[in-house]
């Protein structure tokens, strides 16, 4: 399967005056999309590529080719040693990755063998057999990545490692007026999918999708974000926490370290061994992935750094991506939350989001698939799509309150291949959220 990369590396090998990082993945994609509960396509995908990253005299040039033959390799292997000399030296560059540990065997299965059509099928069809006499169509996409790489570079490190996550999305809509509500469950061990869970909150959010359809007013708003909002606004939030940004002067959190910047409550940390979640086994460079503490008790303890910006900022070398991202229960349930607001929102999904200021974490974005009014404690109408401007800093500060639960929350990226990656994170009871004002729509 490497023998691309072996002889890309023994001709790099040959080149004394180069440092090299270059890489071989295979990459493989299952996708099937249901529509108006049935079954609409089914699509599978494939990609292999080498890459390669050369280092000469601080100058740097990179590389990389799809579906590689030697040919090929070779060809791309001369037009860079061709152009690396033209370039523009770096003179914080000091070497590649030296991290040679490995990590630690895991478990794997391939989840594209392992969940078969007709499984995926079978699941769709009895959630859309279930919500159907309320009135709701279902529509899903369950997707399985399987993939395999191998790292080398000029320091001797040789790394191989592999992953199979599962994105799995079912959107119910309302056949009359077309409020959305979403459910998910994403990871890599499908023996943590429970088919009834599923079913009983996609149920509990039809039910409350079928009340009535208001307009709010802009304004200041205590509300209850589902763990799909907490996990995507610490997303957000965990850019300003690497050493690029500090080096970039776009990071929250510069001169913070060892500083209390939210609520004791909140704690986030990178994990990239829990077995609910997408796993990783390397990071930065090469780098052995372990857990890290970004946010403990509400003091900023750690940015995310690699080998090359430990050397330019100073910060320690952990080689942590960000791609692995928990937020520790609290001690509330979801009832008691929601119960204690008089007048707010419940939102259970975002949409659209982009920062207006990363250093300050300000953002703009919209709500959607499902928004709702709670009024005396208890969910009472659905509620049109709303524009909100906050700052992320702001929001973790008014945090009151965490369940006493964390759910695995899949997201995805479409560039080049399709990813897929987990955060950890339970309902957030915020005291003071601004809505800009109302799309009008659902």
């Amino acid at each position: 399967m490497y023998d691309q990369l072996i002889k890309l590396k023994d001709a790099l090998s040959a080149q004394p005056s180069l440092k090299y990082t270059i890489s071989q993945n295979h990459w493989e994609t299952d996708f099937l999309r249901f529509y108006q509960s049935q079954t609409n396509y089914n699509i599978s995908k494939e990609n292999h590529s080498i890459s390669c990253q050369l280092y000469k005299d601080k100058k740097s040039f990179g590389f990389s080719v799809d579906n590689p033959n030697e040919k090929s390799v070779m060809s791309a292997l001369d037009d860079a040693l061709k152009i690396i000399d033209k370039m523009p030296a770096d003179p914080h560059f000091v070497d590649v990755e030296d991290d040679a540990r490995l990590a630690e065997p895991r478990p794997f299965t391939n989840n594209i063998q392992r969940i078969s059509l007709k499984e995926k099928t079978d699941i769709l069809q009895s959630l859309a057999k279930s919500i159907e006499p309320h009135g709701f169509e279902l529509f899903g996409t369950f997707i399985c990545n399987n993939s395999r790489s191998r790292f080398m570079n000029s320091n001797g490190l040789d790394k191989d490692s592999q992953g199979s996550p599962i994105y799995f999305e079912v959107k119910a809509v309302n056949k009359k007026n077309q409020v959305t509500v979403l459910e998910t469950f994403g990871g890599e061990n499908f023996d943590f999918f429970d088919i009834e869970a599923m079913r009983e909150s996609l149920l509990f959010k039809i039910e409350n999708a079928k009340k009535p359809i208001v307009d709010v007013d802009a304004g200041k708003y205590e509300l209850i974000l589902a763990p799909r909002c907490v996990a995507e606004f610490v997303q957000y939030l965990s850019y300003g926490m690497s050493a690029a940004a500090l080096d970039r002067r776009s990071s929250y959190f510069e001169g913070l370290k060892d500083t209390q910047v939210f609520p004791e409550i909140i704690s986030i940390i990178d994990d990239p061994r829990d077995p609910q979640m997408v796993q990783a086994s390397y990071g930065d460079g090469g780098s052995l992935y372990e857990e890290l503490k970004l946010i403990d008790k509400g003091y900023f303890r750690a940015f995310t750094c690699g080998k090359y910006y430990h050397h330019k900022t100073g910060e320690p070398k952990n080689g942590n991506l960000s791609r692995c991202l928990k937020v520790a229960p609290g001690e509330h349930s979801l009832e008691e939350m929601i119960s204690s607001i008089k007048h707010g929102l419940y939102i259970s999904s975002l949409h659209y989001m982009n920062f207006i200021n990363m250093r300050d974490t300000s953002l703009t974005g919209l709500t959607r698939d499902g928004t709702f009014l709670i009024e005396d404690g208890k969910i009472t109408k659905v509620v049109n799509n709303l524009r909100f401007t906050e700052h992320i800093s702001d929001i973790m500060n008014n945090v009151t309150a965490l369940e006493n639960k964390d759910y695995t929350i899949p997201f995805s990226s479409n560039y080049g291949a399709f990813s897929i990656n987990t955060g950890k994170a339970p309902h957030a009871k915020i005291k003071e959220f601004f809505i800009n004002s109302s799309t009008k729509t659902i």
